[in-house]
């Protein structure tokens, strides 16, 4: 019996602890449950999952996409808070994050539920979406861009900065019944776009749509008058500004462009970009473009779903109200070392050049570059700065001064021949060369008048290694860490051997320089010391991915050699003493050597160097033509494609450019 007894104790105990746990299950975990489903769902922005109230749970998902739609691509982060139990009803607090530009838009609302039968459904209500949504409203967003900052240059001028144009196009409301075809026709042959594609365009806009068709500046001389422009059916020209230069050419493969950001760039943004944004192309535009866009400010408001843009600006006070807010941050100028004066000046005096061209001025004791010009047969391309092309007898500089490092002076004696055999390969110097310099010279001369047999006999007593050595002591083929901008310095391989180390040495073979990096062994020269040139007068953005080819606005001309890759700097600087010993023999090419006509540029003595460079396979072959030069504190490279000879191309621009620049 005392068994018994103990059983049925168990038993009774069972039963109370079980009627004690259904008397403590108020419904609270399965609320909690809904509550979590909710917050997933709205998170997601897709409620068909969840069950409600009354109320279909597609219709619910249609709705919150509407009003959430402004917002996209952006998604909420949202969460369920504590939930407060009142029998077969519940509330608890929904809290949402969202990243909107660069701020984080964070707000609570409530939301309810209510039980039917075991099921908890949720309380339908556009409040439980935004604080005080009410049927029929969704959010707007809208975006303000700050002006973009000025790129300026040498002495704070303004290169780049916000400028007066006209936005010339179709208003379509405002054709009146015209046909817009015909009026697109009729505007497109006006201000010389594509007829056929500006008409395909504003046929596919909206009846409200303006379709923009060009932008001009809008100076006095405009070509294009807003009464033509008006005398077309809808045809309207709208004021504004956007940055620009000067002139629609002036540096522009260096500063790049601005313009609106293409489907494919807002696309690609992650939400950084939308329609109408401006942005940079190319050049310091494109690479200093977080810095100089600095950030958009953004506001998001609640709104009538039905609002229309004429009841907004016609009304008396904003009917829409303002629930979020990032305050637009302007952008930062960008300091360069452009000259403008020096700048035109290099651009009119290629203006007229068919090739490729390039003219490129710094200032020897800073490493300033004050212009970088290419000319109009470079088709947009940087040539002055991102060239790659064989530096022919300028090159000579770097030979003199690994001989002058082996032993040589001005004053020591080569051998000047007519022609040179290396190897089955047969040098020659230039047509014309002078007969009085053949046999028995000096260093000197046979820098003056550019015996390139001179130098090629001089390889066995200067290894490729030690051309390369020189080149990094003059700047060149090294990194430019101060520079800011994409170029390149040039390539000088340390191993060449035969006739490729015969070529290395009148600046052919795999040897390269851009004009910036001819100005930059010209420079070093000047002072004594590398040159590390500096064009933004800044730290370089953190990160920049961009590559020369991608920055570049042009197509880079083809090239058969491939460039090493630059030292990390020059191992041994050349010295005062042997600059001093460079200096007398540049100076020699102008007193007597090719380059005399440079003798009549006032101020300071000018000394230079010419250099010609054969290149492809046409007979006789094509030619670079080069020269460098220093005067005072400037130094400048003058580059022309297919040019000849240095001293007869690329010689009188120099002179040019140097009397001009006074």
């Amino acid at each position: 019996m005392g068994n018994n007894t103990k059983k049925l104790s168990l038993v009774l105990a069972g039963l109370i602890l079980a009627g004690s746990l259904v008397a403590c299950d108020d419904g609270r975990g399965g609320a909690e449950s809904a509550a979590k489903q909710l917050a997933s769902a709205v998170a997601g922005l897709d409620l068909r999952p969840v069950a409600f109230d009354g109320r279909d749970s597609n219709v619910a998902n249609d709705q919150l996409n509407q009003v959430f739609k402004a917002l996209a691509p952006a998604k909420p982060s949202v969460e369920a808070g504590e939930l407060t139990l009142d029998g077969d009803t519940a509330r608890f607090p929904l809290n949402y994050s969202w990243k909107i530009s660069t701020g984080e838009w964070k707000y609570t609302v409530s939301a309810d539920l209510r039980k039917s039968g075991d099921k908890w459904l949720t309380v339908w209500s556009p409040g439980m979406l935004v604080p005080n949504l009410a049927e029929g409203e969704i959010l707007s967003k809208s975006t303000q861009s700050p002006p973009r900052a000025d790129i300026l240059g040498a002495g704070n001028q303004k290169l780049v900065t916000l400028r007066p144009v006209v936005n010339v196009g179709i208003d379509k409301p405002q054709l009146g019944g015209a046909d817009a075809a015909a009026s697109a026709r009729k505007l497109a042959s006006l201000v010389g776009v594509d007829p056929d594609a500006y008409v395909q365009q504003v046929e596919a806009s909206g009846a409200e749509a303006f379709v923009s068709a060009i932008t001009l500046r809008n100076t006095s001389d405009r070509a294009v008058t807003d009464a033509e422009i008006e005398a077309i059916p809808g045809g309207r020209a709208i004021p504004g500004e956007l940055p620009l230069a000067p002139t629609r050419t002036f540096a522009r493969p260096v500063l790049g462009a601005v313009g609106e950001a293409s489907a494919e760039q807002i696309e690609n943004s992650n939400g950084a970009l939308t329609a109408g944004d401006v942005i940079g192309t190319g050049g310091l535009q494109q690479q200093y473009d977080a810095q100089l866009r600095g950030t958009d400010g953004t506001v998001v408001r609640v709104q009538r779903a039905d609002l229309t843009r004429e009841e907004i600006q016609s009304a008396p006070t904003d009917p829409r109200r303002t629930v979020f807010e990032v305050q637009a941050v302007p952008g930062k100028p960008l300091q360069t070392s452009l000259d403008t004066k020096l700048q035109q000046l290099a651009e009119d005096t290629l203006a007229d050049v068919k090739p490729a061209s390039a003219i490129v001025a710094l200032r020897p004791s800073t490493g300033e570059v004050l212009a970088a010009a290419s000319g109009p047969g470079s088709n947009g391309y940087n040539t002055a700065m991102l060239g790659q092309y064989a530096p022919g007898s300028t090159f000579k500089v770097v030979d003199s001064l690994a001989m002058i490092r082996n032993g040589f002076t001005p004053d020591s004696t080569v051998e000047c021949t007519p022609t040179l055999t290396v190897d089955g390969r047969k040098f020659k110097n230039a047509e014309g060369y002078p007969k009085d310099s053949l046999g028995s010279v000096t260093l000197r001369d046979a820098f003056a008048h550019s015996c390139n047999t001179a130098f090629i006999a001089a390889r066995d007593k200067v290894t490729q290694a030690q051309l390369e050595s020189a080149a990094t002591s003059l700047g060149v083929a090294v990194e430019a860490p101060k520079l800011g901008a994409e170029a390149f310095l040039g390539s000088v391989p340390g191993e060449a051997e035969g006739t490729e180390h015969a070529a290395a040495m009148i600046g052919q073979g795999r040897v390269l320089m851009s004009p910036l990096a001819a100005a930059v062994m010209a420079g070093s020269v000047a002072k004594g010391s590398p040159v590390s040139p500096v064009l933004v007068q800044e730290s370089a953005p953190a990160s920049s991915s961009a590559s020369p080819a991608a920055t570049a606005e042009g197509s880079a001309p083809s090239s058969t050699v491939t460039a090493e890759a630059p030292a990390k700097a020059a191992q041994t600087p050349v010295t005062q003493a042997e600059a001093a010993s460079l200096a007398d023999m540049m100076r020699a090419v102008v007193t007597s050597g090719h380059a005399g006509f440079l003798a009549e540029v006032p101020g300071e003595p000018v000394g230079a160097k010419t250099g010609t460079a054969e290149f492809g396979n046409a007979n006789p072959p094509k030619t670079h033509a080069w020269i460098i030069a220093v005067h005072g504190d400037l130094a400048v490279a003058v580059f022309v494609e297919e040019g000849g000879l240095g001293a007869t191309t690329s010689g009188p621009l120099l002179k040019k450019f140097l009397t001009a620049a006074g």
